[in-house]
């Protein structure tokens, strides 16, 4: 038991790792960036809500120059829109488990077991096109590492702004500075909360076995 679950936190570690541009991931759009767009410092950061205000307590912000702070923010967007991906994934995973259409319903059990039981095949699938569209963000979004120097690795690109690769359909993005800034503290407050959802889904499936649906059950 203890050899398969090793194995199974493994490879829900290995899809975690990729998955940095699974919730976002498009061609690059073209054309002019908005005024919000292309000035970046920790004083007009959008994302700060009252009552904490700008939630910094250990300096990081204070101690960054603009190329840093911007991959903080890249790193918190992504890992956000990720954790959003993993929380719905968690409870529709466990919700339909024995009743879906994919791989014969033979998954069960609590979510942190689901990417054990997907037949070898369908995970290297998974796991390629996780890597895919990394790649694709990756171009969209940072320097290539052949025109920057070794020891600054992860550079972005310049005129590009933490998070913003193009990807949308519903046209929902606004043209408007202000409003565009309340758009991406939404995203940021809902993505912050889905990074500790999915953090205490971990801990909690793997300290004791059971799905979260069946906490609410209970």
């Amino acid at each position: 038991y203890t050899s398969l679950h090793t194995t199974n936190m493994f490879k829900l570690a290995l899809i975690s790792a990729l998955a940095g541009s699974a919730a976002a991931f498009a061609p690059a759009q073209t054309g002019a960036r908005s005024t919000s767009l292309n000035s970046f410092s920790a004083d007009d950061l959008p994302g700060a809500l009252a009552p904490m205000g700008f939630f910094d307590p250990l300096g990081f912000a204070e101690k960054a120059d603009e190329a840093t702070l911007k991959r903080y923010r890249e790193a918190e967007v992504t890992h956000g829109r990720v954790s959003m991906l993993a929380v719905i994934g968690f409870l529709v995973g466990e919700k339909v488990e024995g009743s879906s259409f994919l791989f014969d319903a033979s998954i069960s059990g609590p979510a942190i077991s689901h990417p054990g039981q997907v037949p070898v095949g369908y995970s290297a699938i998974i796991i390629a096109a996780i890597g895919f569209a990394e790649l694709q963000r990756a171009k969209t979004g940072f320097v290539d590492p052949s025109e920057t120097s070794f020891d600054n690795p992860g550079e972005l690109n310049a005129d590009y702004y933490p998070g913003d690769i193009g990807f949308d359909p519903l046209m929902l993005k606004p043209d408007d500075a202000e409003e565009l800034d309340i758009m991406i503290t939404k995203e940021l407050q809902n993505g912050r909360l889905a990074m500790l959802a999915a953090a205490g889904f971990l801990a909690q499936e793997a300290v004791d076995g059971k799905g979260i649906l069946e906490h609410f059950s209970s």
